[in-house]
């Protein structure tokens, strides 16, 4: 298999499982369900900045980057939440990520940044939309122009 190949099977699954695992550390806050909040078996409090908000975000971007739906501007919010809660949330504990709990933040952000800059392949949405609005807009010239009875009889 060529690497091509190889990279339009995989980078569609890489996009798939890195929207599902964010999106499940957003169902974990929100509903407490997978342990809850920071593992404390409950949901964040409705309305709490910045975690339910930041809980929303990894819900709603998660499950659009896994289908592959508006893929480049989730991935640039999730980019952005992972990048705040890493400056604000963990880089005031220490100065590297092993220090300071935030590795995780901050390999969503660059991850999503990647995602974003590379779109979402093939096996996705944004694809298929992609697809389906170049197959209704190309049509052969021959298709799209009529022959009238004058441009019949000059070929003639």
């Amino acid at each position: 298999m060529s690497s091509p190949r190889v990279a339009q099977i995989t980078w569609p699954l890489f996009r798939v499982v890195v929207g599902l695992l964010f999106a499940c550390h957003g169902l974990s806050s929100l509903f407490g369900v997978f342990g809850g909040s920071r593992g404390s078996g409950e949901p964040v409090p409705v309305g709490l900045w910045p975690g339910w908000y930041a809980a929303l975000i990894q819900l709603v971007c998660g499950i659009l980057v896994m289908l592959g739906l508006l893929t480049r501007p989730a991935a640039i919010l999730a980019s952005g939440s992972m990048a705040y809660a890493y400056f604000v949330v963990h880089q005031p504990d220490g100065l590297l990520p092993i220090e300071n709990g935030g590795v995780n933040a901050a390999l969503y952000a660059w991850i999503f940044l990647t995602v974003a800059a590379f779109g979402a392949g093939r096996w996705s949405l944004d694809d298929l939309i992609g697809r389906r609005r170049a197959a209704g807009t190309t049509a052969t010239p021959e298709a799209a122009v009529a022959p009238t009875p004058a441009s019949v009889t000059e070929r003639v």
